[in-house]
């Protein structure tokens, strides 16, 4: 309450609102739905954009020319159309290649997703630790780079799967998934060596959590999984100025965007709606239009 002193009256002062933030979350394809996730959870009144590359998915088969060349030209279409505040590259192997080029290019913040190989290194009890990645991601100097810096007193196995992220994204879309593939794609992290054994794995793919329960229960033994989607969240917070209300957002402010759309199924809306994107869009951009 307030008094105007000329006027000799009370009157009461009413904060408005802030504007909430919009978060753009951005992958290949699937996967970047384990980050949304955490996000969400820590921003529940963000409006949400989540955009699946899915006509350029698979990254691995791109150039680095033309990964960048791709990112850079679906991004300026996303930010275009829905003006984020924020996005969320939730690609290991685009965040580490398209990061400094995407900084350049756009004003808004973009937060990427890394191998954690820095909390890997400081977890592990044996000194052996696996990273789990696609095969772009493992041959980058970026992840080696890393190695370098965070995991040097440490046995760092680097396993580039080629079939793990498509067996997630089947998965999700509603088919079947044999244990025995999944199996077949985690085993080289399992390694012995004069008398340790791997005892931390490092999800460097944002594909991998989504078959994390089932890796859990076709492993060799036990091990420590790091799904980086906690600190990414973490980091996003940190970005993003105070937003004055955190009540949810309003029906229907989130989206699911897709540049082809041709592989959602009935089971995949379901999934998505799971995720809170009961709303999904195509924006079409074949690989062509990059």
């Amino acid at each position: 309450m307030q008094v105007d002193l000329l006027a000799g009256t009370a009157y009461r002062t009413v904060a408005m609102p802030q504007r909430q933030p919009t978060i753009l979350v951005f992958d290949s394809g699937l996967g970047g739905l384990t980050v949304l996730a955490r996000t969400t959870q820590a921003h529940p009144g963000a409006r949400i954009v989540y955009a699946a590359d899915d006509a350029g998915f698979p990254y691995g088969r791109l150039s680095e020319a033309e990964l960048v060349e791709r990112v850079l030209a679906v991004m300026q279409r996303l930010t275009a159309r829905f003006h984020p505040d924020l996005a969320v590259i939730a690609c290991n192997t685009a965040s580490t290649l398209v990061l400094p080029a995407l900084r350049a290019r756009f004003s808004i913040p973009f937060v990427g997703t890394v191998p954690a190989i820095k909390p890997a290194a400081a977890s592990t009890k044996t000194g052996l630790i696996s990273v789990l990645a696609t095969p772009g991601t493992v041959a980058r100097d970026y992840t080696r780079g890393l190695i370098e810096t965070y995991a040097g007193a440490c046995d760092v196995t680097l396993v580039g799967s080629t079939r793990l992220a498509g067996l997630a994204e089947a998965a999700l879309k509603g088919e079947a998934v044999d244990d025995g593939a999944i199996l077949t794609e985690i085993t080289p992290c399992f390694v012995e060596r004069a008398g340790r054994r791997t005892d931390v794995v490092t999800l460097s793919c944002t594909h991998y959590p989504l078959l994390l329960e089932r890796m859990k229960r076709v492993a060799p033994w036990q091990v420590e999984w790091i799904d980086p989607a906690p600190a990414i969240a973490r980091r996003v917070t940190q970005l993003l100025a105070p937003t004055g209300s955190t009540g949810p957002a309003a029906a229907g402010d989130a989206v699911a965007v897709f540049t082809s759309g041709s592989g959602i199924t009935g089971p995949l809306r379901i999934a998505l709606a799971g995720y809170g994107l009961a709303q999904v869009a195509i924006e079409p951009m074949s690989l062509a239009q990059a």
